[in-house]
Order: C-alpha cells, then sequence, then structure tokens
C-alpha cells in the first residue's frame, strides 16, 4: 500500500495563494480533519453508552443525585456532538460533490480561515449573519 501524501499545515494552507482556494491539498486537509473528528466523536460515543450502563446503587441520596446530574450533562454533551456528527457526515458529502468551502446561499468561497475555524461551515460570515438576524426575527 503507498504512503499517503504528507498533509499541510494551517499554516502553510494561509500561505497558499487564493487562486489555490481547494485544490487537492486543502481538499485532502480538510477531509482528515472532518474524519478525525467524526471518529473522536464515535469513540466518545461508544465510552458514554459503556459509562451510562454501569449500574451504580448508591445508599445515600446525594451520591445517587450527583452521579445523575453527571449523567445528564454527559447526555447533552454526546446530543451536541450527535448534531455535529451530522454537519459532519454533510460537510464530508459537500466534499465529495466539489462545493466545500463555498457558501450553499451566495456560491462564494468562505474563506480559508472561516473554514479552518469551523470546518463544517455552510455559509459565508455575512450569509450567516443574515440567517442568524432571520431567525432572531422570526423567534
Amino acid at each position: 500500500m503507498p504512503a499517503s501524501p504528507k498533509l499541510l499545515t494551517e499554516a502553510q494552507l494561509l500561505k497558499m495563494p487564493a487562486s489555490a482556494y481547494m485544490n487537492t491539498e486543502q481538499l485532502a486537509f480538510f477531509r482528515a480533519r472532518l474524519e478525525a473528528l467524526r471518529d473522536e466523536m464515535l469513540a466518545n460515543a461508544a465510552d458514554t453508552g459503556e459509562h451510562l450502563k454501569e449500574n451504580e446503587n448508591f445508599a445515600d441520596p446525594n451520591d445517587r443525585a450527583t452521579v445523575e446530574e453527571e449523567h445528564m450533562l454527559e447526555q447533552r454533551v454526546r446530543d451536541r456532538e450527535r448534531k455535529l456528527l451530522k454537519k459532519i457526515q454533510s460537510a464530508l458529502v459537500r466534499l465529495d460533490s466539489g462545493d466545500f468551502g463555498y457558501c450553499k446561499e451566495t456560491g462564494d468561497p468562505i474563506g480559508l480561515p472561516r473554514m479552518l475555524a469551523r470546518p463544517t461551515a455552510e455559509y459565508s460570515i455575512e450569509a450567516q449573519e443574515r440567517h442568524e438576524r432571520k431567525e432572531k426575527l422570526h423567534a
């Protein structure tokens, strides 16, 4: 099996000219980042499942309440991760279709700094702000 090409660093990505936006190397970088994030989330979910299955009996109601509170918090974190998992899957689909890194609303490049900060981003900052303003108005 041939060795996979060495992935670029964030600094190397940012030094690339604008004309290189979402070239093969950049797409490989983001695919690796998204897949690593997905794998980490799946591992966390498996750990949580095992942890929640452990039946601990506590005679002290305070101990039981503490454990239940910890479980509730853990489930909330996993719920957020489950939502992020859907966004990661969607980003991988966009990567395969050639739409990754481009705003779903305008078709313009989202930009490397934003994609590095939020690799699941679907909208440019301006379009995202418009969506958030609309949500506030309709809430």
